[in-house]
């Protein structure tokens, strides 16, 4: 598409290009969604390089004294059904949601305790570490733990997720209403 830019390009002085603001995406998304694809409307997760779209498909009915097994074949089933029947109108939709708001779309399903991701987008991040960091990442990666430096990283960033989600989501709300005073705060450009 002529004039986008990705989130992993540049921005004019080499630094990096942030896509618009998300205002109105999630109902956007909510609307283009035909209706009957899910069972309630679709969670939409945005960050300033992704939309992930999970939406929650109705349970197949089994026969009475089904298994767990059964139950979770079926439940797989289903998402992966959807997921063909959907193709088509997914692509239309990412593509307006990527040409409008700049940011990458990934598309997930769950049907009862299954959830299935069909794409996603991994966002390459740059940084600089010191020896005893790196050590901490090479000692993984020597365990099996991870294959790599970014998988040991990428490992590491979800511990820390999965140990700090309440102090997360503290600092996600206070940087929303730090974002929410800025926007309702006078604008020193008009005089």
């Amino acid at each position: 598409m002529r004039g986008f830019r990705g989130p992993w390009e540049a921005g004019p002085r080499g630094g990096r290009a942030e896509p618009p603001p998300a205002e109105g995406l999630a109902a956007w998304i909510t609307g283009a969604v035909p209706d009957g694809w899910f069972t309630e409307p679709p969670t939409v997760t945005i960050d300033r390089d992704e939309v992930m779209i999970i939406g929650h498909l109705p349970s197949p009915q089994l026969a009475e004294g089904a298994s767990d097994a059964d139950r979770a074949s079926a439940q797989q089933g289903r998402i992966a059904q959807h997921r063909e029947d959907t193709r088509e109108q997914r692509i239309k939709i990412a593509q307006q949601v990527e040409h409008r708001w700049r940011r990458k779309v990934s598309w997930g399903a769950t049907c009862g305790d299954t959830e299935a991701l069909f794409t996603t987008f991994s966002a390459p991040v740059m940084t600089r570490l010191r020896q005893s960091d790196r050590q901490v990442l090479d000692t993984l990666v020597d365990s099996g733990v991870a294959r790599s430096r970014s998988e040991a990283l990428a490992w590491c960033v979800r511990l820390v997720g999965q140990h700090a989600d309440q102090w997360l989501g503290e600092l996600r709300d206070a940087m929303g209403a730090v974002d929410e005073l800025r926007r309702r705060g006078p604008n020193v450009g008009e005089a």
